[in-house]
């Protein structure tokens, strides 16, 4: 039987064969759908990348940064005859970041032999117009410029520095920077920045696959990561668009914003903006970006001036400011420097023998004491008090503005040590003891220093703006100038009663003052009374004027506020600012015009040009007669009374007047004085308002004095009215009396008021009122 051989049927073809046509069946089916996802996947990208792109041009060509505005110190001005320690020269050209060098050639340099400077300025922009750099040679004798000459031995009537940066106004996201054109960096700088962190910049389209394995391989071979896999452009993305997360998506948003922003805008533009957008560093809150600014805050120098070495420690910050701080790891920021030191010179930026010798230099940080940069809250506090009245908030913290001030950064400095020295001493028994402190210009009121805590730098409570406590008898000046502008009623030997007194205290019941000794004088001339600060004293006499009479006096001494009817608020129970009684202080220190305290001198925008001139405004308040006499008065509390002690540290020769103030179981000690140059105001005090155990004399003088004997003083000169005469006068009995006789002593007069008695040597007569002659030959004792 013949078999047939089996033929397998259709329905039981091969398995492989029929997967095969399985997936060619499904791979037909599918195609068009995976084509259509593919195409709206396309288009969803292309629609994501065009909301990318509109992002990247909107803030790359808007406004890149809210930009704090600059606030400067008046600038050191020098002039032949100024008053100026030269050591605080040189300490200020430190502070300012003016390096010492034997051979003086560039700008930002200076030289000291001995008493003789030679200085090359730096130029800069002032309101007023631009002051070139210029070479000068300052010779000193003592504390005084003796000559101030040029290059070619030219007299140069001023030499104006550069101002000093002490802080700016920021926004909440407390950034800084300072801006600068990719032309202003140092080509050290661009090219050491490149070479370390992306060497293709000029080649690549935003994103360099290469650059990641070029950075591999010189990291491998210098032992440490000193190169990075991420183009310059990528980095700007990630800081100027993005957040430091580490997630996918930000990586591909990082990757498609980078090369749209190298499609849209050029290399340079893109460089530029790196320059001043890269972080390099943190100062508490304060965000330090850009080159501009960390040139500063690093070195206090601009970035035109940076040398090899200090290039290289900026650029090698770029990849860690925190890790590689050289403030906190000075020895790991000198080996990250070494390193693109090393690199600079294989990418030829910088010859091999000019890298190894600046490897040897010390990194040159400037500590954050010389930085200084919001070291002064408390003048920065009264700044924008004063900005506040002119700008919106938003444009002080946003627009860039240059706040030119009158703050005297070496009297800040002194105000600064006077009050945290002397505190320190009186602390020892008041651990809670707090200070504040205001300093004028006698003769303009431009404020040149504030103090508002022991710890000058802290950020918080600003007790010279903000404080208010009442000011014992530092109004007590107030009354005997009412009197004295009644010169037919009070001279400076007019008899006072210093006698117990009671009166209605104007809330219905009865006040009894007593002086701070609890004695009583009886009668005593006017300015002893003053002099010695007799309570008694000076109540009897400001009933006697009028309570109405002396508070419209202290108004028009500059006190504004509206100071309560009642008897006591002669003796300073009103509670009152420092700035308010600077204000009246300033206006006895100037001879009598009212003046405002003036922090600003001047506000100019982003591009140089000046938007408003805080101009000197003066109004004559008082007659020059009065006034002198009231001067000569409080000449005596400095030489007789409260203030005596001042002259234990500074000279005889010069001239002080001023007041001091306590209040009652010694909760505040305050003291007001001026010499012919500054005014000061200080005060010490618990914030609890418990006793500190200190009078005007034992506390706040003391500020004062230590303030006063470590600058230049000059002595408060005679106001020389032509209404004043000085007559030899003893002054117990209200009497003239000749030169020589025991007791003489010689008082100014407004002509007319001087005493009518006589007494010699031995004996009192009564004269006749005295004729033109009489007084002319007066002139010559």
């Amino acid at each position: 039987m013949v078999t047939k051989k089996k033929t397998p049927s259709r329905g039981k073809q091969p398995s492989g064969r029929k997967k095969k046509a399985q997936s060619a069946g499904g791979l037909r089916r599918w195609f068009p759908v995976l084509v259509k996802l593919g195409i709206v996947g396309l288009i969803l990208l292309a629609a994501y990348s065009v909301y990318l792109d509109a992002v990247v041009t909107q803030k790359f060509e808007g406004k890149k940064w809210a930009i704090p505005a600059q606030v400067y110190s008046r600038p050191l001005e020098l002039y032949e005859g100024q008053l100026l320690n030269p050591n605080e020269l040189q300490a200020q050209l430190r502070r300012q970041g003016y390096q010492a060098v034997r051979d003086v050639r560039r700008p930002g340099t200076f030289a000291r032999s001995g008493n003789r400077f030679t200085i090359y300025s730096r130029g800069f922009h002032f309101p007023d117009g631009a002051e070139p750099s210029r070479y000068a040679s300052v010779v000193f004798s003592g504390n005084e410029v003796v000559s101030l000459r040029g290059r070619a031995a030219e007299t140069i009537p001023l030499l104006r520095l550069d101002p000093q940066l002490i802080g700016g106004i920021y926004p909440s996201t407390f950034e800084d920077r300072i801006l600068i054109r990719e032309s202003q960096a140092p080509k050290q700088l661009t090219k050491a920045l490149l070479a370390i962190e992306d060497k293709n910049f000029y080649d690549h389209w935003g994103i360099s696959p290469s650059s990641i394995a070029r950075a591999f391989l010189v990291n491998l071979r210098a032992g440490g990561v000193i190169q990075g896999g991420s183009t310059l452009t990528q980095q700007l993305v990630k800081n100027f668009y993005l957040s430091n997360e580490r997630t996918l998506t930000r990586k591909i948003n990082e990757a498609i914003m980078s090369v749209l922003l190298d499609f849209h805008y050029s290399k340079d533009d893109i460089l530029e903006t790196y320059l001043n957008e890269v972080y390099l560093g943190q100062h508490g809150r304060r965000a330090i970006h850009g080159f501009g600014l960390a040139s500063h805050f690093y070195f206090a120098q601009p970035i035109q001036e940076l040398s090899a070495a200090r290039v290289a420690l900026l650029v090698g910050l770029v990849k860690g400011p925190s890790y590689y701080d050289p403030r906190r790891f000075p020895e790991r920021a000198k080996e990250r420097r070494n390193l693109v030191l090393d690199v600079m010179a294989d990418e030829g930026v910088v010859p091999r023998s000019e890298a190894e010798r600046s490897k040897k230099l010390p990194l040159g940080v400037v500590t954050r004491e010389q930085l200084n940069t919001s070291a002064y809250p408390a003048y920065i506090d009264m700044v924008k008090k004063q900005l506040r009245e002119d700008y919106d908030e938003r444009d002080l913290t946003s627009e860039g503005l240059r706040i030119f001030t009158n703050m005297d950064p070496i009297i800040q400095r002194f105000a600064q040590a006077s009050m945290t020295d002397t505190v320190g001493q009186l602390e020892k028994d008041n651990p809670d003891l707090q200070g504040a402190m205001v300093v004028t210009s006698a003769q303009t009121g431009d404020l040149l220093a504030v103090v508002g805590d022991k710890n000058p730098g802290y950020v918080g409570f600003n007790r010279a703006l903000d404080a208010r406590r009442p000011v014992g008898s530092l109004l007590k000046p107030a009354i005997y100038l009412t009197g004295l502008e009644q010169p037919s009623r009070y001279t400076l030997t007019t008899s006072v009663n210093d006698s117990p007194i009671q009166v209605d205290d104007g809330r219905g019941g009865l006040w009894k003052p007593a002086n701070y000794d609890g004695k009583s004088r009886g009668i005593v001339p006017l300015q002893e009374a003053l002099a010695r600060s007799y309570n008694q004293a000076a109540i009897q006499t400001g009933m006697a004027l009028g309570l109405n009479n002396v508070l419209n006096t202290i108004e028009r001494l500059g006190i504004e506020k509206n100071l309560p009817p009642y008897p006591s608020v002669m003796l300073g129970a009103a509670s009152l600012s420092l700035m308010d009684v600077a204000s009246m202080y300033q206006t006895i220190a100037s001879g009598g015009f009212r003046m405002p305290l003036r922090a600003i001198d001047a506000v100019v925008d982003a591009r140089g040009q000046p938007l408003r001139r805080y101009s000197l405004s003066v109004e004559r308040a008082f007659d020059s007669a009065p006034m002198e006499l009231l001067r000569h008065a409080m000449g005596q509390v400095m030489r007789e009374g409260t203030g005596r002690r001042a002259y234990w540290s500074i000279s005889q020769d010069i001239q002080l007047a001023g007041k001091s103030g306590t209040t009652n179981d010694l909760r505040d000690s305050w003291f007001a004085g001026f010499t012919g140059n500054l005014m000061a105001v200080a005060w010490l005090g618990n914030d609890d308002n418990s006793p500190t155990n200190l009078t005007g004399s034992s506390g706040a003088l003391r500020v004062w004095t230590r303030l006063m004997q470590q600058v230049p003083i000059k002595s408060v000169q005679p106001l020389n009215s032509e209404q004043i005469e000085y007559v030899w006068t003893k002054p117990a009995e209200n009497v003239r009396t000749g030169k020589s006789c025991e007791g003489a002593v010689k008082v100014p007069y407004i002509k007319g008021s001087e005493p009518e008695d006589y007494q010699g040597c031995g004996r009192t007569v009564i004269e006749p009122a005295k004729t033109l002659f009489d007084s002319i030959k007066s002139w010559f004792e």
